[in-house]
């Protein structure tokens, strides 16, 4: 038996087929298009992540159904049950009857939103809205993109408030389209990161949705991120009938697939962003100096499992963004010999603040911004001062999840397309002084996905037996620690903050 999952990124969307024994037997992946209509502004066009969606399951499946070299070379096994996981906190609106939508996404990385986020925290909700949700108001979470669209787009308020639209975040969209509209759900841990949901009833709320002014109506039902929650339509979907058996927000997925089960394990994902997110059990740990509560997961019973997190949003973004933008790399994975061919960053210190900064000073007003350049600074002083930087977001993380009473992680298991490179690694362990644990299997957003299906249909029979599949790949230990740079970089991060603002 194996088990299809479906990670819908930010920038694409990965497909893997999954073994028994938590060994990817195939990948398929597809990117889609990124809009940048204004400045600050991210945009994604659903059709576009639907067709991904459909390309990608495609490759994956097709090599699966491949034959073998040998004999001896077993294939995955017929795919029994789909998980799904996808970018969180992006707002999707659309036709229940159609499948069609009105206008493009909202990316979770924009931040239209922000002066609505001041008003709201000015008019004193901030800490109502924290109690309830775990989370702040900025701009990166669903619900105040809802209350902007319902401001900004009278049309998609009526249609949301009337019926004849309905809004979700991704993992609600690709269900939506999964099951030929049949199901419109999300589970507990999409729904926490939404501004809209009571972390404490497990329900939404009808107090933040009035305050916010979307209706509840609009909303999916709440599922348990482990549990058949509908079924694929062999007609909308490759011919195929599965159950949907897993669904997690991307960075709970990665905590699920690290094996993070116990309070205080704790991972961290080095994508577009890096996410940094700490198993708190049964128990909501309220948050603080810039940290969020969260749903891990939702089991079966109805069970909610929490998690603090701290999340950065530029992290591999920036990587890209040398390579893209600046045109300082063929290919990201260049960074790491392009760092290593100069001893430090010659006094450069890179604040990778793109489109603001999270946690823990969470200013959608600070502004990249590099320091300390001179006549003899090189392209290898950029790339190694954006990789030291990243090591310094995680630690700013880090230290304050740490302090407290909060039980400190005796090592930091890491994923995510950055985690490849073994130069940030080993100064992630530098910066934190505990070790970073990279596993074999780096997609574990996806193995996430798969697991949490597999639980619930038989695949699997416990998280025991998941934890038994996880393997370590690589253990950097921490060498000395460059407290100067980070003091550095610390004054560079104040001095870029409310740029936009100003």
């Amino acid at each position: 038996m194996s088990v299809l999952a479906i990670d819908a990124g930010t920038t694409g969307v990965t497909a893997l087929v999954v073994t028994a024994d938590g060994t990817v037997a195939t990948r398929g992946y597809q990117e889609f298009r990124q809009y940048y209509p204004h400045p600050g502004w991210v945009e994604h066009l659903p059709e576009d992540i639907w067709q991904a969606t459909l390309s990608a399951s495609r490759q994956a499946l097709g090599q699966a159904a491949e034959p073998k070299l040998s004999d001896s070379t077993p294939g995955p096994g017929p795919v029994t049950a789909l998980g799904i996981t996808n970018q969180r906190e992006t707002a999707v609106v659309w036709d229940p009857s159609t499948l069609t939508a009105p206008r493009r996404a909202i990316v979770w990385q924009d931040r239209r939103t922000a002066r609505i986020c001041e008003e709201l925290r000015e008019a004193g909700h901030e800490l109502r809205v924290s109690e309830l949700t775990g989370l702040r108001l900025d701009p990166y979470f669903t619900g105040t993109k809802l209350t902007w669209l319902a401001a900004n787009e009278p049309e998609i308020g009526a249609g949301l408030a009337g019926g004849s639209l309905v809004t979700g975040t991704v993992d609600s969209y690709l269900i939506a389209r999964l099951t030929s509209g049949a199901r419109h759900v999300t589970d507990a841990s999409n729904a926490s990161r939404t501004l809209l949901f009571d972390i404490n009833t497990g329900w939404w709320s009808p107090e933040l949705c009035e305050l916010l002014r979307v209706p509840i109506g609009a909303l999916p039902q709440v599922v348990p991120s482990t549990g058949v929650a509908g079924r694929t339509d062999p007609a909308a979907f490759l011919g195929l009938d599965l159950p949907i058996a897993g669904i997690a927000g991307d960075q709970q997925a990665a905590l699920f697939g690290q094996a993070c089960f116990e309070p205080g394990d704790a991972k961290c994902t080095y994508g577009t962003g890096s996410f940094v997110l700490a198993n708190t059990g049964a128990s909501v740990a309220r948050p603080g100096n810039g940290l969020l509560s969260t749903v891990a997961w939702m089991d079966g019973s109805g069970a909610l499992t929490y998690a603090l997190e701290g999340s950065v949003f530029v992290t591999g973004a920036a990587i890209q963004w040398l390579r893209d933008g600046l045109g300082l790399l063929d290919d990201a994975a260049q960074s790491e010999a392009l760092a290593r061919t100069v001893p430090d960053t010659g006094g450069v210190v890179f604040v990778p603040a793109l489109t603001g900064l999270g946690a823990p000073d969470w200013d959608p007003d600070a502004r990249g911004a590099m320091f300390g350049i001179t006549r003899g600074t090189t392209r290898a002083h950029l790339v190694r001062a954006t990789l030291e930087a990243i090591a310094y977001e995680v630690r700013d993380v880090f230290d304050v999840m740490a302090t407290g009473d909060r039980r400190t992680t005796a090592a930091l298991r890491a994923d995510g397309g950055a985690s490849a490179n073994d130069l940030l690694m080993q100064l992630q362990a530098d910066q934190l002084q505990v070790p970073v644990e990279r596993p074999e299997v780096g997609e574990t957003t996806a193995l996430g996905a798969a697991f949490l299906a597999g639980l619930a249909t038989g695949v699997w029979s416990s998280p025991a037996e998941l934890a038994a599949t996880w393997r370590l790949g690589r253990r950097f230990e921490p060498g000395t620690r460059d407290d100067g740079g980070y003091a550095r970089w610390r004054r560079g991060v104040e001095r870029s903050k409310g740029w936009a603002h100003a």
